[in-house]
């Protein structure tokens, strides 16, 4: 096995039991028998090592500002066309076959939860000013609402939601997002 395959095998490992914060390069280097300039040499940061373990073709923090830049009230809509637009590309493709593992390994399944909670939903959350008690509780429901347009438009590929126009499913959902973001979620405690 090469110094890269053990780094992407400890780092998969240390990034599914502890989470992105808790894992550091040094444990990281250290369980795959390396230098951790050895890290930095194949992969640069602790950020690109996670994309990498993931496997993932698209950063999030690079869509959040864009979802996040324009008025409040339409960032359900901003996000359900940015979702669209990532997921209908290349990236899409490579987007679906990392969940198919993550469906099938709890390894995967640790590294897209960490991923979709701490790459993509908290930022959007925090850059939106969502109190600290509310952020899980909506974060989620986003979660819930995205994950299931992905297996109904690009795994089980349900029509008529598999073929139609962005501006359809943006007109759909858009308005579910932006309730979940910012409206009445009907929950008598949030965050619990």
């Amino acid at each position: 096995m090469s110094s890269r395959d053990a780094v992407l095998r400890a780092a998969r490992e240390q990034f599914s039991r502890k989470g992105y914060d808790a894992a550091t390069v040094r444990a990281i280097a250290a369980e795959a028998g390396v230098d951790p300039s050895m890290i930095n040499h194949h992969f640069g940061t602790k950020e690109q090592l996670f994309m990498a373990a993931l496997e993932s073709p698209v950063d999030p923090k690079d869509h959040v500002s864009a979802v996040l830049n324009g008025p409040r009230e339409d960032v359900g809509e901003r996000l359900v066309t940015r979702f669209l637009t990532v997921w209908d590309s290349p990236a899409g493709a490579a987007g679906v076959a990392v969940l198919r593992t993550a469906m099938q390994h709890e390894w995967s399944a640790a590294l897209v939860r960490e991923f979709i909670l701490n790459r993509a939903i908290k930022p959007l959350l925090a850059g939106l000013g969502v109190p600290a008690e509310e952020a899980s509780w909506r974060g989620n429901l986003v979660a819930s609402q995205l994950s299931g347009l992905i297996l109904t438009r690009y795994l089980v590929k349900l029509e008529p939601i598999a073929s139609a126009p962005h501006a359809v499913v943006v007109r759909a959902l858009g308005p579910t997002i932006q309730r979940y973001l910012t409206g009445a979620v009907g929950a008598d405690h949030l965050g619990g």
